[in-house]
């Protein structure tokens, strides 16, 4: 259960915790006639190291969320914590600077850019945060062997399949270190084969580097390969259970 007191909240909060969501509330249109609610309410926690998923149909509000959670979006009410940093509190400034160091992304359409090599897309994110260029050589080349592309590091996107371009999509997330990786339907464009295999590097994350992933689907077999999930419904969280297979939502 989740405090009501506000202040009791901001007490409560574990220190294993990454990401701490209260009352989080979005709407568009705000004050019109056509004013829409996409998220009603929203809370939960996130604890460092965790591999959750964040599951619902379209219109459910998981890519708000995603939004929100990756600090693209803010809401229009609630309180969001990352690290302990009260997010909403700062500047735009301040949260592109954190969102670059702090979450990596990937997409379900990979978003590489099509003349660069894969290794360039994935130095793309040290570039913006001014890692000098012999580093960010050895990262990229590093995060390809990673992900099991180095073989293919001088390659375009349009030469690579959708499973490759993924890969590098996850090797760019990884680029600078970040605490969180959110993976937006990361399977959605892949066949099922080649989907379990940019699940299996997710869990090798997880597991190996304590990366903490938050995974968005609308897959109920992917959701059971997470720790937890959460399940969204009409803007709201309407149960949420352990993964691996258990079944039963929890109200």
């Amino acid at each position: 259960m989740f405090p009501e007191d506000p202040c009791l909240w901001e007490e409560s909060g574990s220190v294993d915790e990454i990401i701490r969501m209260r009352d989080i509330k979005k709407r568009y249109f705000e004050g019109k006639e056509n004013e829409i609610q996409v998220l009603g309410g929203i809370s939960f926690a996130v604890e460092k190291g965790e591999f959750i998923s964040i599951v619902g149909e379209s219109g459910s509000g998981k890519s708000t969320i995603m939004n929100i959670l990756g600090i693209l979006d803010r809401p229009s009410e609630g309180s969001y914590f990352l690290n302990g940093i009260d997010v909403l509190s700062e500047s735009d400034r301040r949260l592109s600077h954190i969102r670059n160091r702090e979450i990596g992304f990937v997409f379900q359409t990979f978003n590489l850019i099509g003349r660069s090599t894969a290794r360039r897309n994935v130095e793309l994110p040290m570039l913006y945060a001014g890692i000098s260029a012999s580093h960010r050589r050895q990262r990229s080349a590093e995060l390809m062997e990673l992900v099991g592309m180095t073989d293919r590091m001088n390659h375009q996107p349009n030469e690579l399949s959708g499973g490759q371009k993924q890969r590098v999509a996850i090797a760019r997330a990884m680029a600078n270190d970040p605490s969180i990786i959110l993976a937006d339907e990361p399977t959605g464009a892949l066949d099922s084969a080649t989907g379990h295999l940019v699940m299996d590097i997710f869990h090798k994350l997880n597991k190996e580097q304590g990366k903490t992933i938050i995974l968005i689907t609308h897959n109920q077999a992917l959701a059971d390969e997470t720790e937890r999930i959460i399940a969204l419904k009409d803007g709201n969280i309407v149960g949420e259970r352990r993964g691996g297979g258990t079944k039963g939502m929890t109200q």
